[in-house]
């Protein structure tokens, strides 16, 4: 006979409130109870009271699970729907129409393409400055600047494009809050520079996306689900080249960053819905709970990591485990800007000048990504 949801372990909850209150204000210690509550018990699940059914498994198996049953686990009704930022486009395309907008997508963004848009990206970075700098102030600048390039050939206004992305930084509601005004804003600017393309062409995404179907939708969109993801990780990663020079060279920055992303995830949690009742190990799921995973709590897991709270890239010299490590999720929904991602971190840190880091506070602060709480103050050495 199966289980039910209310046998699963689950961290202290509040009388009245379940684990909401906690949800807001701690959640990466919530989950890290509840993960801990579960590996006592011989489990690689647990329960959180959210308002709704909701389970966050811990196992590789159970990422791979959610993330590859795609009929099952759903996109409709996940965490994303309720930002505007992200509410809508291939992000909450689910199947069978996901696998054909995919595909429709993916040439602007494979390597190919992105490779052709590197030099651009690498002329609208911002210089690093003299004397001492918060990494993470700098690190959102160049980021939206070489998104700008990238996207839109540096046309887009910077300010408009700056306020728009900003309240994506803020805590829970103000991501969620609509804003119907900056968006028509932004969405015009996108419109006026997608007519262009279409009468003169060009080489930036836009001109890919805006002859598709919903490609304007994407193209709002799409940057908001870049800009801070990538941010963030850009930020630890000089934070941790400044604390540990020797790791500077360029055959060592795709490890540091690949420990970055394991250590401190942007999306440090994803969700799906159920669209039909299912059974894991024994419970039973029903239609409509909430199925979350963790990159943050797969890649701090001790079952899996030697050492797993060490910033050690040396680790990276051998494979990780399979479904341990995703932080660009994985499966048909692998992030779409997987590429251009890594080649703008990438690159940024290749010409990045040796940096001594003085102080900052990189303790993982948790919102719509997982970013350090800051500053990080580095200085040219």
């Amino acid at each position: 006979m199966l289980s039910s949801l209310h046998d699963l372990p689950e961290p202290a909850s509040r009388p009245g409130s379940g684990h909401l209150q906690d949800w807001a204000a701690r959640p990466l210690a919530l989950i890290e109870e509840g993960a801990t509550q579960a590996l006592a018990a011989g489990q690689d699940l647990f329960r959180l009271r959210l308002g709704l059914p909701a389970v966050v498994g811990l196992s590789p198996a159970w990422n791979r699970r959610v993330l590859t049953d795609l009929n099952t686990f759903v996109s409709a009704g996940s965490f994303s729907a309720v930002v505007p930022y992200l509410a809508g486009g291939v992000i909450l395309t689910d199947a069978p129409g996901h696998g054909a907008r995919r595909r429709a997508l993916n040439p602007g963004f494979g390597k190919g393409s992105v490779q052709q848009l590197r030099e651009r990206m690498r002329q609208a970075s911002s210089p690093v400055p003299t004397g001492r700098f918060n990494a993470l102030a700098w690190a959102d600048e160049t980021v939206r600047r070489q998104l700008n390039a990238a996207y839109f050939a540096s046309e887009f206004d910077d300010r408009l494009l700056a306020a728009f992305l900003a309240p994506l930084r803020r805590p829970f509601p103000v991501p969620a809050l609509p804003r119907p005004l900056l968006f028509r804003r932004v969405e015009q600017e996108i419109r006026r520079l997608a007519e262009r393309r279409l009468r003169e062409g060009g080489d930036d995404l836009l001109s890919t996306l805006a002859p598709l179907p919903g490609g304007l939708l994407e193209t709002r969109i799409s940057p908001a689900a870049a800009h801070d993801t990538t941010t963030h990780a850009l930020a630890y990663a000089v934070w941790e080249l400044a604390k540990a020079p020797q790791d500077q060279t360029p055959h060592t920055h795709s490890a540091v960053l690949k420990e970055v992303l394991r250590l401190y995830p942007p999306g440090w949690m994803g969700s799906r819905r159920l669209s039909r009742a299912a059974e894991w190990q024994g419970t039973e799921i029903p239609r409509g709970t909430l199925a979350l995973y963790s990159p943050y709590l797969t890649g701090r897991d001790p079952t899996l990591w030697e050492r797993p709270l060490d910033f050690r890239p040396e680790r990276w010299e051998k494979s990780p485990p399979a479904w341990a490590y995703l932080p660009f999720g994985g499966g048909e929904r692998t992030c779409l800007g997987v590429h251009l991602a890594q080649t703008l971190i990438l690159d940024v840190l290749a010409e990045l000048p040796p940096l001594q880091a003085h102080w900052g506070n990189d303790e993982p602060h948790p919102g719509i990504t997982l970013g350090p709480r800051g500053p990080l103050v580095v200085e040219r050495r």
